[in-house]
């Protein structure tokens, strides 16, 4: 995968996966909309700074945690053989994007076994985010999205693993960036939506169609012929090859 098309594919796993952010994040986004005044919220253009400033923060947590786990995959997946680095990374993405897919239609809780790991930390977060309470600014709503940002989510964490096999830092960084504006979308419309489109995200089928969807995408990625094919000139290579690449120069 060229850097490009790895982000428009981390861009649309968002998008479908924010199917999932109405259950995990829209409790948190309706106790801040309800935190403020009555004027502000009686128009999305007096609220939607405050949506955007909470989102933006959000949004920068995932982006500074696909650093952190760009940095640690390139040293890891390096020490390997380029033959295994290979399989293992088209093993990892994969079978995180397949649990996801899983996940997201509600066919599989696994993924909820990480979200317990992933409360260790926020026990220690959390308390950060409530001292921010009542949002009155949209700089209190830009810290409290950075807190929030650390919220244990399965469907993050599937992301995060395929971050880990960007190759390096700045690629995993990206690449949750990416992952990131394709929630973005969906979490804008809490608060401000009408509340036909709030259950059509909430139906069965679709959840179902969006799981679906990611499964497929990650049985291309460990299935598809030639994907890992890329030469070492190619330095703009991400995804779920770009490590092989990067440690076989």
């Amino acid at each position: 995968m060229t850097l490009d098309s790895t982000l428009a594919s981390a861009f649309l796993v968002g998008l479908l996966g924010s199917t999932h952010c109405l259950g995990m994040c829209g409790g948190i986004v309706s106790a801040l909309t309800l935190g403020l005044r009555d004027d502000l919220r009686r128009s999305p253009w007096t609220l939607g700074p405050y949506l955007l400033a909470y989102n933006t923060g959000r949004i920068s947590s995932y982006a500074v945690a696909g650093v952190i786990a760009g940095a640690v995959g390139a040293g890891a997946f390096g020490v390997l053989p380029s033959s295994a680095a290979r399989w293992a990374v088209k093993l990892v993405t994969g079978g995180f994007m397949i649990a996801l897919g899983l996940y997201l239609a509600g066919w599989w809780p696994g993924l909820q076994i990480l979200e317990k790991w992933g409360g260790v930390l926020w026990r220690r977060i959390e308390p950060l985010g409530r001292r921010l309470l009542p949002v009155d600014h949209p700089l209190k709503a830009l810290a409290f999205g950075l807190v929030w940002g650390w919220l244990p989510c399965g469907m993050v964490y599937a992301v995060l693993a395929w971050a880990l096999t960007s190759g390096s830092a700045t690629q995993g960084g990206l690449l949750m960036l990416a992952f990131g504006l394709g929630t973005l979308p969906m979490l804008l419309t809490i608060g401000v939506a009408a509340e036909w489109l709030k259950d059509f995200v909430r139906s069965p089928w679709v959840r179902r169609g969006a799981g679906l969807t990611v499964l497929l995408f990650g049985l291309v990625t460990i299935f598809a012929p030639g994907g890992h094919n890329h030469t070492a000139s190619n330095s703009d290579a991400t995804g779920p090859h770009a490590v092989h690449e990067q440690h076989t120069r």
